[in-house]
């Protein structure tokens, strides 16, 4: 396939099969130990130009494309007269509003078959390659990406969805963008962007069991606080970050944007190296060596320059669980909820609304909480890792009586994997549904959604009001392994205490 860049001079940004690219531009600038960071060394070979405001024309390495931030933007390139510049970096799913129960179709909801079949007609007309159920590559856009090799380190990746920053796990520079955006994206494969700040979060030490990468992002959440980190790109490092696997960095990374940052990421490293082997889109034999090359050389040295730095010690960090109704609003599981006297005056007011909603109680503890919906998927812990650390919980009991319990794979590819391990059959023998890829519950575009008051526990990544689908619905946000335990007992509990 012919190379495409929307630029006079093209950048020399990642390595993705059937499309041609050149060794990374002044590469001897980028080697690790310079004074560049990730960040600053992935920008730099990507800048077109930096326009008159202070912005970056940024090229984009990969678009990833769904269903419901796109069919606008589709219209908007025809009532413009465009086609989409660059089909081959192009790559289309369909995740929101499929149903998980069953995806027969035509869908049984109308509108949810119209956007199916608006973004199937938009791909084919523009040559976009598209993994529709039929292909049994489908799943959610953040989970079928690094599972399908088309996530890479040094990739400017955008995607029309908050949770894009998850592809930075591979040190990659990734955002979520608006629709106008990825109508800019699909006309011209670039964006114009500002350039972030980058503050390293250093995570030293070791995690005790039971504690994930879902609660080491929830921690570093309510230390910096949900604006901390606007302005900035959060560089994630330290022991911890570098003994976890890929997938667990891409839970740290799915959450960066619940802080406020504009993306974030990892280094790379052999973890990354040995996950992208052998998949579909990744480089192999002389491609693979050369451009694993590039890849260390990108990596923040010992040199780089960051705007700020955060230090973190990962024995301090307990099994998180949301209580409020943003994710800043954390405790450990052993604590209790705060009282409006012991936080900043700048958070009483945010505090006392979250409880009034949640109804809660200050001074109470969290564990213990009764919740009526358990929920294990969504992009940030959909993938077979998450499923397999729940089905060790859920093997030690049955779900509790008016609790319901589901389990959404993240892709159809994590759901035969599950399935080759005895993951689904585990699930259905202790109460849980075990259903089909998609997004589900995590933002409910679909019929997965909670009913009028009811408390959900819930793996996915936001907690504001409604989020689940219910206008007063409420939702604790914790690992995977945290759901599972509050399935089978039905409240909020220690999962340390099954273990």
């Amino acid at each position: 396939m012919a190379p495409c860049y929307a630029m006079r001079t093209p950048p020399r940004p990642c390595y993705q099969k059937g499309v041609q690219t050149s060794s990374p531009r002044d590469s001897e600038s980028l080697s690790k130990g310079g004074g560049k960071t990730l960040l600053d060394a992935v920008w730099d070979a990507h800048t077109v130009r930096e326009l008159p405001n202070g912005d970056t024309q940024l090229f984009i390495g990969l678009h990833l494309v769904h269903e419901v931030t796109s069919p606008q933007a589709f219209s908007m390139l025809r009532e413009m007269g465009l086609r989409v510049r660059c089909p081959e970096r192009t790559f289309a799913t369909v995740d929101h509003i499929i149903p998980t129960d069953s995806q027969r179709r035509p869908l049984s909801d109308d509108l949810a078959e119209a956007m199916m079949t608006e973004l199937e007609r938009n791909c084919r007309e523009q040559g976009i390659r598209f993994f529709g159920p039929e292909t049994g590559q489908q799943g959610i856009v953040h989970v079928i990406g690094p599972e399908l090799g088309l996530t890479q380190p040094g990739m400017t990746i955008a995607c029309g969805d908050s949770h894009t920053s998850t592809h930075g796990a591979f040190g990659a520079v990734a955002f979520g963008i608006g629709t106008s955006q990825v109508r800019d994206v699909l006309a011209t494969q670039c964006l114009s962007l500002a350039r972030p700040r980058v503050r390293r979060i250093e995570v030293g030490g070791k995690l005790a069991p039971g504690v994930y990468a879902k609660d080491v992002i929830l921690h570093i959440i309510q230390r910096l606080g949900v604006k901390g980190g606007i302005g900035f790109a959060y560089e994630y490092a330290g022991a911890v970050i570098e003994a976890m696997s890929l997938e667990e960095r891409m839970t740290v990374c799915n959450m960066s944007i619940e802080g406020g940052a504009r993306c974030g990421y990892v280094n790379p490293d052999e973890t990354t190296f040995a996950y992208l082997r052998g998949r579909e889109f990744a480089p192999a034999g002389e491609d693979e060596k050369r451009v694993i090359e590039w890849w260390r050389s990108i990596a923040s040295g010992p040199g780089a320059s960051h705007a700020d730095r955060v230090s973190l010690d990962g024995r301090e960090i307990a099994p998180t669980v949301t209580f409020g109704i943003h994710p800043g609003q954390s405790v450990a599981v052993d604590a209790r909820i705060p009282r409006p006297d012991e936080v900043r005056d700048d958070e009483r007011a945010g505090l006392e609304e979250a409880l009034a909603y949640m109804g809660l109680t200050a001074g109470a503890p969290i564990a213990g909480t009764p919740i009526d919906v358990a929920f294990i998927g969504s992009c940030t812990n959909g993938r077979l890792s998450d499923l397999r650390e729940a089905a060790r919980i859920a093997r030690t009991g049955r779900v509790a009586p008016g609790v319901k319990a589901l389990v959404v794979p993240g892709s159809q590819a994590v759901a035969r994997a599950a399935e080759a391990e005895g993951l689904p059959e585990i699930f259905r023998s202790a109460g849980f549904e075990w259903r089909e890829a998609g997004c589900s519950m995590c933002l409910a575009m679909n019929p997965d959604k909670l009913v009028g008051r009811q408390m959900s526990a819930s793996s996915s990544n936001r907690n504001f009001k409604g989020r689940q689908g219910s206008p007063s619905g409420r939702t604790l946000l914790m690992s995977p392994v945290m759901v599972a335990a509050a399935a089978l007992r039905g409240c909020v509990t220690d999962v340390r205490e099954m273990l």
